[in-house]
């Protein structure tokens, strides 16, 4: 018998599920930084109602109450 050459085959086992894992992982965060969502990790994007309300209560057409009202329906907060 030829003891100690080459890999023990009980061990490739462990380095198959090593790499699934890695690989699995690899391909999870790939979809969480490119997905363009608001729930994203990676920060936080307003939706495009909210950067339109932002946008109408910069430029004066909403009062803070109105504001405050619509985000609210929108679900998220001021």
């Amino acid at each position: 018998m030829m003891w100690g050459y080459g890999m023990n085959p009980a061990w490739l086992w462990l380095y198959g599920a090593l790499s699934l894992v890695a690989v699995v992982i690899l391909i999870v965060w790939t979809v969480r930084v490119f997905r363009d969502d608001a729930s994203s990790p990676v920060g936080a994007r307003r939706s495009d109602a909210r950067r339109i309300l932002d946008e109408r209560y910069a430029r004066g057409e909403l009062t803070t109450e109105q504001y405050r009202e619509q985000v609210a329906e929108l679900g998220e907060k001021p």
